[in-house]
């Protein structure tokens, strides 16, 4: 099986538990948007999940629910992330933007929605209390000011400064924006078994980065119905970004050197962590 066909199984799985658990809510228009928000995806953040659960041989059935809840609290990112304050989009995985499909207030409630569900999957899986507790704060805080709207801050922050960001200062934003995620969804399995978490910390902030920056380059090369997403935004708002600070080879050239850090960062294990080493190499040769 290739990595892609892999991660389209891993998909499968995930995209199954989030319907089994959207049927459980009641009928509304708030259930509606997020079904559409959690519609698409690569599921990478679920997939990085259920991979470094099976590391440490906790049972998909458990993992499932982490994975889902991952990808509900990066749904809300994003539905938020779209709205005519933040980023003002109105394509996202190739759909309509809630905020475009419904209305603003919607979406609001959408992304709220989103964010208490995750916790809410998390405490579906059955795993001593300690440890659910322990993955709930985790993702708390990983979602949170330390985190993911820390670096929503920041970016918003630079848009209005006048003194432009430095490589330092981006890196240290996306390692909020878009990689406190990431570390969560990959330190999971560890978490859920009570291991060591070190090397797959290190390996989740070289991924993170090296995501981030081929999502820098995709603005810039991408096809947009390959993206499902408005290209060249960041070069007309301006944005400082890796490829500006780069240039569009030198962003290549440090995206390959952080995937060679994730995956040095996995020699203590043996094969059955070569999924997530061809994870790090896609991250980087991806389209979308």
């Amino acid at each position: 099986m290739s990595f892609e066909e892999d991660l389209n199984a891993r998909a499968a799985s995930i995209n199954a538990g989030i319907a089994r658990a959207l049927d459980d809510l009641p009928e509304s228009r708030v259930r509606n948007g997020m079904a559409h928000a959690l519609s698409g995806g690569k599921r990478l953040r679920g997939f990085l999940v259920l991979e470094s659960a099976a590391l440490h041989e906790i049972s998909a059935k458990d993992a499932i629910w982490a994975a889902a809840a991952i990808e509900a609290m990066h749904a809300y990112s994003l539905v938020h992330d779209d709205l005519p304050c933040m980023d003002d989009d109105d394509l996202r995985r190739g759909q309509p933007t809630v905020h475009r499909k419904w209305d603003e207030a919607t979406a609001v409630l959408v992304g709220d929605a989103l964010q208490g569900w995750a916790f809410e999957l998390i405490g579906s899986a059955g795993l001593q209390p300690d440890r659910l507790i322990r993955l709930s704060v985790t993702l708390a805080r990983a979602a949170g000011a330390s985190g993911m709207v820390l670096g929503q801050a920041q970016d918003i922050a630079a848009e209005t400064s006048h003194t432009t960001l430095d490589l330092d200062d981006i890196t240290r934003l996306q390692a909020n924006k878009t990689g406190a995620l990431i570390e969560w969804a990959a330190c999971a399995g560890p978490r859920m078994a009570g291991a060591e978490r070190g090397p797959l910390e290190s390996y989740a902030k070289a991924l993170g980065l090296a995501f981030q920056i081929a999502d820098d380059i995709l603005d810039v090369e991408g096809d947009e119905t390959k993206t499902g997403k408005r290209v060249n935004k960041d070069q007309e708002a301006g944005k400082a970004t890796f490829v500006s600070l780069l240039g569009l080879d030198g962003a290549k050239t440090r995206a390959r050197e952080l995937v060679a850090q994730a995956i040095d960062a996995l020699c203590i294990y043996d094969a059955r962590a070569d999924t997530l080493r061809h994870a790090a190499r896609f991250v980087v040769s991806r389209e979308f």
